[in-house]
């Protein structure tokens, strides 16, 4: 590690399953008509594939499109309906099928959107239909995925602070953080806490998830020269440090938070992974911000009956690599979540990385309705709003912090 700090959800990340391209629907599926005059030509066994579409084409006018020679025989072609008969006709044609519309899948609300109620939320609105909240939030991370179709990002706006010359993620993390607050709600893929969120792509870590605590100076930096647009920022990362206070010029780090919070940022980190005292551990001991811990839930429901998934844990309890103590703020699912990964696709790992953003969302459905609200006055609304429906039994500290919940927000 080169700097000071890392993405705090790496620190056990899991990665249990890599959703690169889009799910299908069979043919014949409820979905959107076939096209007309497209068909799949099937040949029997044996049938030379690339020689039978040739003459099919000279013979009877077919426009042909694939050759299939492995998975089975045969060719996908545009035909009139004499060419559908003719070609039907010859003794090599095992079928005539007509082509139909592939597209992918009803999105998922993962568990963790679940189990803080999001879709019970009015300002949210989930159900489908590409309604985005009007709210802005920096993701000051690993970079983002600038052409994810399920985020909602403004490359203009972004920013390197680290290594390389893009915002574009190298690595994973911000683009999986960045879904998790914001994913569209558009019917396809996954669905964030605050659909639509306007993401500003801030990167202050390299590909290898490491930074200096300059370069998050800088983000911090960046954000607060726009903090008349950004209403929340979430920093998914953490280093070995202590508290200090605002004015003592001790801490430059603290410092830039409590000038960026003053000009009206509400900041949302994670707890870290190292199962111990978050009072160690910077920004997330700082007053000025909302530090939050994770949560093992794999069902998305309370009662403590999910069976464990990506990763061994116990269900409804603190996940077993989350820090703890009197810094936390809230608690939120940070365990096997569903979410945005570059490329164009999803991921489900590990962290209290993947539980700050679900907070982060959080705070901007309430911003979005309380475009005046304090950081403190969000922490506040955000802290009366939460359950206490979950088993801390095994949290060390013995606190109950409350559970994110927006179903009013």
């Amino acid at each position: 590690m080169r700097g000071g700090v890392t993405a705090a959800g790496l620190a056990s990340l899991v990665v249990a399953a890599l959703f690169g391209g889009a799910m299908t629907l069979p043919v014949g599926a409820s979905g959107p008509e076939r096209p007309a005059g497209d068909y799949i030509v099937v040949l029997t066994d044996g049938i030379d594939a690339s020689a039978t579409a040739s003459e099919h084409a000279r013979l009877h006018g077919a426009k042909v499109g694939h050759v299939y020679r492995h998975a089975l025989r045969g060719y996908s072609a545009h035909l009139s309906a004499t060419a559908v008969a003719r070609t039907a006709a010859d003794r090599r044609v095992a079928a005539v099928q007509p082509d139909g519309i592939v597209t992918t899948t009803a999105q998922t609300v993962a568990t963790g959107i679940d189990r803080v109620d999001a879709e019970a939320s009015p300002t949210a609105g989930i159900d489908g239909v590409d309604t985005r909240v009007d709210v802005d939030v920096a993701v000051l991370d690993t970079g983002v995925d600038l052409r994810h179709p399920d985020l909602n990002v403004l490359r203009s706006r972004g920013r390197n602070c680290s290594t390389g010359r893009g915002i574009d993620d190298g690595n994973g993390h911000g683009t999986h953080v960045a879904g998790i607050i914001g994913a569209v709600d558009n019917n396809v893929g996954v669905v964030g806490v605050a659909p639509g969120a306007r993401i500003w792509p801030i990167r202050v870590l390299d590909a290898s998830g490491n930074g200096n605590v300059s370069d998050v100076i800088c983000g911090i930096d960046y954000v607060t020269q726009h903090a008349s647009k950004i209403e929340v920022a979430n920093m998914s990362l953490g280093g070995v440090g202590a508290d200090s206070t605002c004015g003592s010029n001790t801490d430059a780090y603290h410092e830039a938070i409590c000038a960026s919070v003053a000009a009206g940022v509400t900041y949302v980190v994670a707890a870290g992974n190292f199962g111990s005292d978050a009072g160690r551990i910077v920004p997330a001991t700082y007053e000025e911000v909302i530090t939050v811990s994770a949560l093992a839930d794999f069902d998305g429901q309370p009662g403590g009956t999910g069976g464990a998934t990506c990763r061994f844990d116990v269900d409804d309890t603190l996940a077993d690599f989350s820090n703890f103590g009197a810094d936390i703020d809230l608690i939120a699912p940070g365990v096997c979540i569903l979410s945005t990964w570059p490329g164009g696709g999803y991921n489900t790992i590990s962290g209290t990385s993947m539980a700050s953003p679900h907070v982060a969302g959080g705070a901007a459905l309430y911003t979005a309705t309380h475009p005046n609200a304090s950081s403190a006055g969000v922490k506040a609304a955000l802290q009366a709003a939460g359950t206490t429906d979950w088993n801390n039994a095994d949290d060390p500290d013995g606190i109950k912090e409350n559970l994110l919940n927006v179903a009013a927000f």
